[in-house]
C-alpha cells in the first residue's frame, strides 16, 4: 500500500516540530537560574537551594 508524498511530508513536519519544542524545552530549563530561591508564603519564609 503506498503512503502518498503528501502524508510523509506532514509526518517529518509533525517530527521536526515535536523534536524543536523538545530542544526548546530542555534550553528553558537548563537556563534557570543556579543558587538559593527566597520566598514568602502563607506558610512563611521558604529557601530552596537550587
Amino acid at each position: 500500500m503506498p503512503v502518498s508524498r503528501q502524508l510523509l511530508v506532514a509526518l517529518v513536519v509533525v517530527l521536526v516540530a515535536g523534536l524543536a519544542a523538545t530542544g526548546y524545552a530542555l534550553y528553558q530549563e537548563k537556563k534557570q537560574p543556579e543558587g538559593v530561591e527566597i520566598s514568602v508564603g502563607k506558610n512563611g519564609l521558604s529557601i530552596k537551594e537550587k
